[in-house]
């Protein structure tokens, strides 16, 4: 039963923190109209900003996204010592803080310094306390539907926050949304951060229903980062979750600009409301991971992660055939197949770093392979540069697309370190 509690307190915690996933819908408001040059003051609501170029509108997105995966590192060594919830109550603290500071500086510097910064700092701190607290509490062969069930609700967050934002945006401005949410997220954080726990010395996580009860628990090979940093294994794992990851980054940045785009002259309602593309991603990028977790336990991380790594390509070939044609119902499959494909790799890398390293470092070993989840964010700016310079984002989506496929490529042959040495 404890184990079922920490998960939910895990799944709450991540509910908060993928607030990241709702960036697009803030992008749509700071992004200048057409017709409007960057720089240009807002008026209404929003008074006190100014419009943002595409590149400018990413770069505190990216910035946070990077900022996530440096802070997993001091993040996963708080857990491994301390536990997860000083992590998490230091989390709640920095979010809370970045997003009311982005908020009342009302600026591209604020935006960096608040939400890029101590948002990343925050949610790299109550990522790093949800995840490996969950998984210890459970043996390898549900190892995966627990990473995709708590990791599930970092995906999930985009279903209710970005209508929530666009309401909020609407009643109270950008500033509003930012302040509101931020003193929302933090009190929330803190409080199911306080149920997240590690299981007491010496326990050992029931065995699967089919195992033989008189085969003896054998503990996984737990290697620790100063030995899982002189392996091969973890850079190729950093380099698989970059690959990867990066596919949905892109994707997520730009949902709301690419269907009001696609959209506007087939069904202006939808163009009307973006959010519904974040949204709608935000339940497959959880379903992707609860689905993925799952049917990985069963068949291999290394299957399950050729087969969403070959879908999502064919389906970021797509995208772009979409927005030129004007196909929104071929966007939403496109846009969802990346979705799930990212959702999926959120739940496989975790749980790939606890077989390949076990568990009892995981907090800093998945820190460190988590280097190349921030490392992802920066495909977005360049897509911005693509998009400024040629007038289209299509190169970046086949950039991307072979990026997944090199991922892939690699994930097929990477061996676990035990197997390596032998």
């Amino acid at each position: 039963m404890q184990g079922i509690i920490v998960v939910a307190a895990g799944i709450a915690v991540n509910l908060c923190l993928g607030i990241l996933y709702a960036w697009s819908v803030w992008k749509a408001n700071l992004l200048a109209p057409k017709g409007v040059e960057p720089g240009t003051p807002m008026t209404g609501l929003n008074a006190g900003w100014v419009y943002l170029s595409d590149v400018e509108a990413t770069w505190a997105y990216t910035i946070c996204g990077f900022t996530f995966a440096l802070c997993m590192i001091p993040g996963g060594r708080l857990q491994d010592r301390y536990g997860p919830r000083l992590g998490a109550t230091l989390a709640g603290l920095f979010l809370g803080a970045g997003c009311i500071l982005a908020g009342t500086m009302q600026s591209f510097t604020g935006l960096i310094l608040g939400f890029g910064i101590l948002g990343g700092i925050g949610m790299g701190f109550g990522y790093a306390a949800a995840t490996p607290a969950a998984v210890r509490w459970f043996g390898p062969h549900r190892r995966g539907l627990v990473v995709g069930l708590v990791v599930g609700g970092f995906g999930g967050a985009a279903v209710y926050i970005s209508p929530l934002m666009k309401w909020i945006i609407a009643e109270q401005g950008i500033t509003g949304s930012f302040v509101a949410l931020g003193i929302f997220f933090a009190s929330v954080i803190m409080v199911a951060g306080q149920f997240l726990r590690m299981p007491p010395v010496g326990f050992v996580p029931a065995p699967a229903a089919n195992a033989n009860p008189s085969t003896p628990v054998v503990a996984a090979h737990d290697i620790p980062p100063s030995q899982a940093l002189k392996t091969w294994q973890i850079f190729a794992l950093i380099f698989m979750f970059l690959g990867s990851a990066q596919a949905g980054i892109l994707v997520i940045a730009n949902a709301a600009p690419i269907l009001n785009v696609t959209a506007a002259t087939s069904i202006p309602l939808i163009a009307a409301n973006a959010w519904l593309l974040s949204a709608y991603g935000g339940v497959v990028n959880a379903t992707g991971r609860a689905g993925t977790g799952f049917y990985s336990d069963a068949v291999g991380r290394k299957n399950a992660f050729r087969w969403n790594g070959w879908a999502a390509c064919l389906a970021l070939i797509a995208i772009p055939q979409a927005v030129a044609s004007g196909n929104v119902w071929l966007l939403f499959i496109a846009v969802g197949v990346v979705f799930w494909q990212y959702g999926g790799t959120l739940a496989l890398m975790p749980a790939w770093t606890a077989d390949f390293f076990g568990s009892k470092n995981m907090g800093t070993n998945y820190g460190i392979v988590f280097l190349g989840w921030g490392l992802a964010f920066f495909v977005a700016p360049i897509a911005g540069i693509i998009k400024e310079s040629l007038n289209t984002m299509n190169p970046a989506f086949y950039a991307s697309a072979v990026l997944v496929l090199l991922a892939v490529e690699l994930g097929r042959w990477v061996p676990k370190p035990s197997e390596a040495v032998h």
